[in-house]
């Protein structure tokens, strides 16, 4: 499978007025309406469409996310694209930039049943996979015998079921997470974590899942644009011995793990995209070079600093 064929588009930074990403505003019309956002998302999915992007990830969270992609596929009608789409949070953000709270948590049998059919109604059969969103090693999923089983009925609608992964323990959640089976049959197939070359964590574990026939998706591998914003001067150096911006490195990078199947990027311009496209014309042998020893930190205070980032 060549580069572009394992990219994947992330809609987290779309979907609603306010995110965690570095560089995003700029990029962004000054007024974010919903109309104004519902188009420039579909000016990115466009754009993506046409460099031979097909798999789109949402999630219940990202504002409207859903709905923005549900128009775009109704409208462009394509047969080819993958959907990915994740529960167990809700937004909360009222599409106000300053709102004290903009998404909350809960994984219960309730909210899964709730959001499974918005889902649905939004998406309209275009969904291919659903993901727990954020599960952690204390998630109360693990001891829910009725919501793993509700779970691993989605396969019987031809959808798989997943989970992502967020917190300085991905690995342990990972691992058991892939344990877990209903009536002898695994109940996951697919993994999406965040994996970067600052928070490289997961990789051991990561790397196990997909040789366990797990589908591998990284996320935030410009480690939510501090990769391209604030670059560590390793990065700024080894961008410009190899001709490249730091975006572009960063998620070459990515897809010199041959374990990750779906690097997910989470541009929100068409010129954005365009500049991480670079990423996908690397040869292999170059690629496998971009993670210089030391240069990942610990978990703790990555995800430490990653949660002192403002939604702007």
């Amino acid at each position: 499978m060549d580069a572009i064929q394992r990219l994947g588009i992330g809609l987290a930074a779309l979907g609603r007025p306010a995110y965690i990403n570095l560089g995003r505003a700029g990029e962004l019309p000054p007024r974010r309406s919903v109309e104004l956002m519902r188009a420039t998302t579909w000016d990115v999915l466009d754009t993506a469409y046409a460099a031979g992007i097909r798999w789109v990830d949402v999630a219940r969270s990202y504002g409207k996310a859903e709905e923005f992609l549900g128009g775009w596929l109704e409208t462009r009608d394509p047969d080819d694209v993958t959907v990915s789409s994740k529960w167990g949070y809700t937004y909360v953000g009222d599409w106000k930039i300053d709102a004290p709270v903009h998404e909350v948590k809960e994984h219960s049998l309730d909210r899964y049943r709730a959001q499974y059919r918005e889902t649905r109604e939004l998406l309209d059969g275009h969904l291919s996979v659903y993901q727990v969103h954020s599960l952690t090693e204390d998630s109360p999923l693990f001891q829910d015998i009725r919501l793993q089983e509700a779970l691993a009925e989605l396969s019987a609608e031809g959808i798989r079921v997943g989970f992502s992964t967020s917190g300085p323990r991905q690995a342990d959640t990972i691992r058991r997470a892939m344990a877990l089976d209903v009536s002898g049959q695994r109940l996951f197939s697919t993994v999406q974590s965040t994996w970067n070359i600052l928070e490289t964590s997961a990789e051991d574990a990561l790397r196990e899942a997909h040789d366990s026939g797990l589908r591998v998706l990284l996320k935030e591998v410009l480690a939510n644009g501090r990769l391209v914003i604030r670059p560590p001067v390793a990065v700024q150096t080894l961008a410009s011995k190899s001709g490249m911006q730091p975006d572009a490195l960063a998620l070459a990078a990515a897809l010199s793990r041959p374990w990750a199947d779906i690097v997910l990027i989470g541009a929100v311009s068409p010129a954005q995209l365009e500049s991480n496209l670079a990423a996908a014309k690397m040869c292999l042998d170059e690629r496998e070079l971009l993670v210089p020893a030391g240069l990942s930190i610990s978990p703790e205070r990555y995800w430490a600093e990653r949660s002192a980032l403002p939604w702007t």
